[in-house]
């Protein structure tokens, strides 16, 4: 069993992917630690491409590539490579995340330090060096008002229900962290399970760390273990987000399959018509002048389409072994 395995999971994204993997280079130990890169059936020549890179640094004793038959989602992705390689501790690295140095050795130490962990977060920054949000509350009902409403007053009536939590310089406490960059417990998996396949992508996160939570374990996050993260360089949601464009399908299922998973399916409708109240109060905002249009294309539509399916079986999130 290793130490430490790596897994980062490459869609189309070879040049970003094999920046990645060498920002872990100086920080693992051929020894006791290996990188497992899997392609999520690119069929744009991008394993090929990766696969070129390993060759050509020697790298192959220490980085392996899988090529998935099929492109089932980040979770699957991450499941296959866990599968493929029994580890102490994984660290699931995004394919447009760099570790800054002593990154791994600082999660590695944290875990030490505090073994009723299951999983230790990062802090992310961008390029510039600009903090990013990267430890959270749980999403609940009252979040999508909070989230809808873009407003200041309302944030801070209702901050026990902000999602985003403040950067932190030490070691704290949260509810779920960003999976762009975190170091899970391989004991952790055994007990409580790998990741939902039944997400695709987003809120495979957020699953994990409340299964964790409900199972005793803590979820933290090392602010002094940094790693870059070029939003949107791996995923087309950050900039819909940002534009207000119209995210795809997938973002709004796994919205609804978290909320009706862990609200039942009445708490799946209580988030949808609270954000509706938090997009009147924004639309208010902007009939008088007032903020730009806090809401993305069609929203207002897609949280209840996509989600049709998920409310009607009120199914819980499943556990993959």
């Amino acid at each position: 069993m290793r130490r430490l395995v790596a897994v980062v999971v490459n869609y189309r994204t070879p040049e970003l992917t094999t920046q990645a993997l060498a920002s872990l280079e100086t920080q693992l130990d051929p020894a006791r630690d290996a990188a497992v890169v899997v392609d999520n059936a690119s069929e744009d020549g991008s394993a090929d491409r990766i696969q070129a890179w390993i060759d050509a640094g020697s790298r192959s004793p220490w980085i392996r590539l899988l090529r998935a038959e099929r492109n089932g989602g980040f979770a699957a992705a991450c499941n296959l490579a866990i599968r493929s390689a029994p580890a102490a501790h994984y660290l699931l690295l995004n394919s447009d995340a760099q570790l800054r140095p002593e990154a791994a050795a600082r999660l590695l130490e944290t875990a030490q330090r505090h073994p009723s962990a299951g999983l230790i977060g990062a802090s992310l920054e961008s390029p510039e060096g600009e903090l990013q949000s990267s430890c959270f509350r749980f999403h609940s009902p009252l979040g999508e008002l909070i989230d809808a409403a873009g407003s200041g007053p309302v944030t801070r009536l209702l901050s026990r229900w902000n999602v985003p939590l403040p950067p932190h310089p030490d070691v704290r406490d949260v509810d779920w962290t960003s999976f762009a960059c975190v170091l899970v417990a391989g004991k952790l998996l055994d007990r409580v399970g790998l990741l939902d396949e039944g997400y695709f992508l987003y809120y495979e996160d957020v699953d994990l760390c409340r299964r964790a939570r409900e199972g005793g374990w803590r979820v933290l996050c090392d602010g002094r273990a940094r790693a870059v993260h070029e939003q949107g360089g791996s995923s087309v949601v950050p900039e819909a987000l940002r534009t207000r464009a119209r995210p795809p399908a997938y973002l709004y299922h796994s919205r609804a399959r978290y909320f009706t998973g862990y609200y039942g399916r009445s708490g799946f409708w209580l988030a949808n018509v609270l954000w509706h109240v938090g997009r009147l109060l924004s639309l208010s905002r902007q009939l008088l002048g007032g903020g730009p249009r806090p809401a993305c294309e069609a929203q207002w539509r897609d949280i209840w389409r996509t989600g049709r399916r998920e409310a009607r079986t009120g199914a819980p999130p499943a556990t993959v072994s």
